[in-house]
This record gives structure tokens, sequence and C-alpha cells, in this order.
């Protein structure tokens, strides 16, 4: 009797013939298992060759995505200069995000925002570097041991989801404090990630000059036993080990010598001379001047070294380059600009010059002007009000101008 297969789309089909029944194919590679036996079946083999080949081709001639200028671009800096003390560490900062650093972002796309670390971020420079990079936005974690940095100075950015904090010392486990151990560690680390490490070195490595004013290419005239030693042969030693990890193991790096720096969130009693003057006028005090007060500096505004630092930093050039403001005063002539922007009867007391102590300091910055395109814009008579209404508000709690604007308009000093 006939049978019939019924299949769920409920057509009917005659049975097969006796004579006609096909058996099912033979099965071959049973001695595999059963998921290479699936692989091998019906080319799928072949299928996934020409896939992984079509692949290979497309990643191999695809341009890259990044600009040819960004090889390695991370960032380090070292603001070790920073801290009052010279043999204290002050703090780096390190891009965690390869992408468009140093380079254009291409046609059409917005600027990503690096996650940056920053070491010493709470200190005076840090912390308006960290604005600065969180303005453009970038993602920032500050790490600070708070030896000189002032939570106060990061206060403004708690909450701000692109923000966090961080209580530590970037010496640890060493457990020593010196510019020296801080910049190897940071090296180490730079070329552990393959990171572009900028060091910001100081005048000081020029010692008390006997060029002026002071180009990249001077070797400097330090005391290597004197009472600045530990300050001016520590940062001079961080430039060799920054330039050792250059040749030797091929590391970026970039070099800044900063000089003197004033402006808001400077430590008050830090001993600097812009601080000194400010803090004694307005409490009433004489302004300290020691020896004769006609040794020289030059003073920038913190906004401006921040801008050259991140020229520096996103640029394409070793270094060094000098950061600073050309326009040299003597200490006397400092005075009197503090005496006209604070109190014009402010007295005068000389004291006998400390050892050491540089007779002049004025930067060379055609470097930096020719190949970073950068050059200081605050005149010191511009920048000094503003870092006096600061202090002004923390030495007196005068909150009548919270938030002192920390740019100036650009006027000849």
């Amino acid at each position: 009797m006939g049978s019939e297969l019924t299949y769920r789309g409920r057509e009917v089909l005659p049975a097969d013939d006796a004579g006609t029944h096909s058996p099912k194919p033979e099965k071959r590679f049973l001695c595999l298992p059963r998921s290479l036996r699936y692989l091998l079946g019906e080319q799928r083999l072949l299928f996934v060759l020409v896939g992984v080949a079509l692949a290979s081709v497309f990643f191999v001639f695809a341009p890259p995505y990044t600009s040819p200028s960004t090889a390695g671009a991370h960032l380090a800096v070292d603001l070790a200069r920073l801290s009052s003390m010279p043999a204290v560490h002050g703090g780096y900062l390190m891009a965690l995000d390869r992408r468009f650093v140093g380079g254009r972002v291409p046609l059409g796309l917005k600027r990503k925002g690096l996650r940056i670390v920053v070491t010493g971020g709470a200190g005076f420079v840090g912390s308006h570097l960290v604005d600065r990079l969180i303005e453009r936005g970038d993602s920032v974690i500050v790490v600070d041991n708070f030896f000189t940095g002032r939570k106060e100075n990061v206060m403004h950015h708690f909450g701000n989801p692109n923000f966090e904090l961080i209580r530590h010392d970037v010496v640890e486990p060493l457990l020593l404090e010196t510019n020296v151990v801080g910049t190897l560690n940071m090296l180490g680390l730079a070329k552990r990630i393959g990171a572009r490490f900028l060091l910001t070195s100081t005048s000081e490595v020029y010692g008390d000059p006997l060029q002026h004013p002071q180009v990249e290419t001077y070797w400097g005239n330090v005391n290597p036993i004197g009472v600045r030693s530990c300050y001016d042969e520590g940062k001079r030693t961080a430039e060799t080990l920054t330039m050792d990890y250059h040749r030797g193991a091929q590391l970026q790096v970039r070099i800044a010598r900063i000089f003197n720096t004033y402006g808001p969130r400077m430590c008050i009693d830090d001993g600097r001379v812009v601080s000194n003057f400010v803090a004694q006028a307005l409490r009433k005090e004489p302004l300290t001047v020691y020896g004769d007060g006609k040794q020289t500096r030059s003073f920038q505004y913190v906004s401006d070294l921040v801008e050259g630092l991140i020229k520096l930093m996103e640029g394409d050039h070793v270094g060094p380059f000098n950061l600073g403001n050309p326009g040299e005063f003597t200490m006397l002539e400092l005075a009197k600009v503090v005496q006209d922007t604070i109190d014009p009867n402010a007295k005068i007391e000389f004291r006998p010059n400390t050892a050491d102590d540089p007779h002049k300091r004025k930067p060379d910055i055609t470097r930096a002007k020719e190949l970073l395109g950068w050059e200081p814009k605050v005149s010191l008579r511009d920048g000094l009000p503003l870092m006096v209404a600061d202090f002004r508000k923390r030495i007196f709690g005068d909150h009548s101008d919270d938030n002192p604007t920390t740019t100036a308009d650009s006027r000849s000093i």
C-alpha cells in the first residue's frame, strides 16, 4: 500500500518508488570535532579566508586617523619648579588619549577631548593649566599632595563631570621629595606607555648668567655647592635625564625653561619677590629689598605661560625653549609698580643680599617666537592688579570680586 509524506506546508508528496530510493551522502571528516566539520563543509572556510584577506587589505591601505605629528602623542609635563621650596617635587601632566594631540582635527570632525592626569594640579601654575584644559573640553584628573597646592584653587570645578581630584604624592613609594626623583619616575612611566614628556625646567639653570639676555644655547654659570644649588642643579639634572631618555630610549620629549611667573593663586608667603611685595604692601608692611635693589628680573603673567606650555606640548620641537616676558625690571622698579598699584606710601626696607643671587635675568625668546609662534601679551602693569585682587581677598576675606579675571589686555610694558 502506498505511503505519503506530509510537510508543515500541508503539501502532499507521492512516495518514492522502491527502486528510486537515494541514500544520504556519506559524511566526511568524521574523525574531526563537529565544529570543525561544520567549518570545512560547503566551502565555509574559503569564505572566512576571503573575508580576512579583504579586511587586511583595508587596514593596510586605509589612511591613518591621526595627524603625522601625533606619533606617540601623549603629553607629560613636569611642573616641579612651581614648589616654593627648591627641593620639593611639584607635578606633571599626562594626556591619556592619542588622537588629535599636536595635529589638526580633520575637516568636519569636532575635536575630541583628551583624558588628562595633572599632578600638582592644585598648585599655582598647575591650577591655571587645569582651567585651560577643562575650558577646551578635556577631562582632567588632578593628583596633588597639597604640600604647596590648595584645594581652593580647583574647588570651582567640583561638580563638573569632567573633573576629579585625588590626594596623592607621586614620589611614592620611594618617599623622597626631590624634583630629580619625580622626573625620573615620570620619564619611566612615559617610556612604558609611549608618552610624550614635557619637562618644565627653569631659568635657574642659567645660574648667575654671564650672558645677557640668556639664550637657550647658553650653558649657564652655577655654583654647584651654593645655597641655591639644590634647586639649580636638580633642574639641570632633570634636563640631563630627559635628554638621555630622548637619545637612548627614543622618547619624545619637550623642555621649557620658565622665567619668573606671577598671578592669582600664588602662595602668599612663598618668599618670591612679587608675592612678597604684594603681601607686604597690602598688610601695610615695608617692602623688603635685598641688596641694592639693582638686580633685574623679568615677570610673565600666568596665562601667558599656560599658552606657551600648551603650544610646546602640542608642537614638534624638542627645545629647550625660554618661556618668559623679556620686559626687564630692577627690584626697585618692581617695588615702584607695586606702590603705584596698591599703596603709593608704602616704604622700602633694604636688607643684606642673599648668597648667589643672580644679578641679571632676562629671556631671549626669539626661538619661541619663530618655532612656537608664542610671545607674552600681558604687561606687568596689566597683570599685577589681577594678582592684587586675589591676594586682597585671601588676606582680608574681601569677596567683592570672587572671580578675578585671569587674563588682561595687551599693552606695552
